[in-house]
């Protein structure tokens, strides 16, 4: 009897180190809105044996870094453009596991309140990162204020500028510190997610901005010996559910847009 005992309380033991017992992803992500969504999952996956690990990055190139030397085990903050860019410069080779959300492309300033106002030998500041600050003069070329070399080209700098009518005057800055040097220039061209975490409305307070159509999908990006793991699946499965697909909407007004 005490035997029989023994052996069900092994049993149970057993059940519970096993159930207990949960597949850790750790994620580096920026703050808003990545590392929100990433929250917003978390219970979900905890459900489903997967323990998410955020950890909140502020800059663009630490965390494809740590994803490439396997200190952390994936990424969420990039857009396509600039994982590829990435890649060739670094000779990096991460991929891409889903696409989630788009965040619309804006410009902003603290000074004038319409493109028209935008006096001649303006100063614009843009992303210094040559997708970023592509998407930014091809922002601008859409919205009449100048013209590039070549009309498509995703990684145009200032110096591929075929035609300046206003005369406007770049300033090439690390994408995170736009929002804080706001006050210091004419208008600046900002990511929605540094837009946000800064407190500015891109789809009230941009002069311009991006359409749903942007072809920018951000994206959860991994390594290829672990893309295809049963936990980073379920991770890419909860980033692409309705429910996420509903607290987007709800959460952000527009100013993040589902991308599935």
């Amino acid at each position: 009897m005490n035997f029989k005992k023994t052996l069900v309380a092994i049993a149970a033991v057993a059940t519970f180190s096993s159930a207990a017992v949960a597949e850790k992803l750790s994620i580096a992500a920026t703050p808003v809105p990545h590392a929100e969504l990433l929250e917003f999952v978390k219970p979900a996956l905890a459900e489903q044996g997967v323990e998410l690990d955020v950890k909140v990055f502020t800059d663009y190139v630490q965390p494809n870094i740590q994803v490439d030397q396997k200190r952390m085990d994936a990424n969420f903050f990039q857009h396509q453009p600039y994982l590829d860019e990435f890649n060739d410069g670094r000779g990096t080779n991460l991929v891409t596991v889903a696409g989630i959300h788009v965040e619309p492309f804006g410009a902003y300033s603290s000074k004038i309140s319409s493109l028209d106002e935008l006096k001649d030998r303006a100063v614009v500041a843009i992303p210094n990162d040559p997708t970023n600050g592509g998407r930014a003069l091809l922002l601008l070329q859409n919205a009449g204020l100048i013209t590039l070399n070549d009309e498509s080209k995703i990684t145009a700098t200032p110096r591929d500028i075929a035609d300046n009518p206003k005369n406007l005057r770049f300033r090439e800055l690390e994408a995170a510190t736009l929002p804080r040097i706001l006050n210091q220039v004419d208008m600046a061209l900002i990511n929605t997610n540094y837009a946000l975490e800064a407190g500015l409305n891109p789809t009230e307070d941009a002069m311009v901005i991006e359409g749903a159509e942007s072809p920018y999908v951000n994206i959860l990006v991994a390594r290829p010996d672990n893309k295809d793991s049963e936990a980073m699946q379920k991770l890419a499965n909860a980033l692409k559910s309705d429910a996420v697909r509903e607290f987007i909407k709800e959460k952000y007004e527009g100013a993040v847009v589902p991308a599935f």
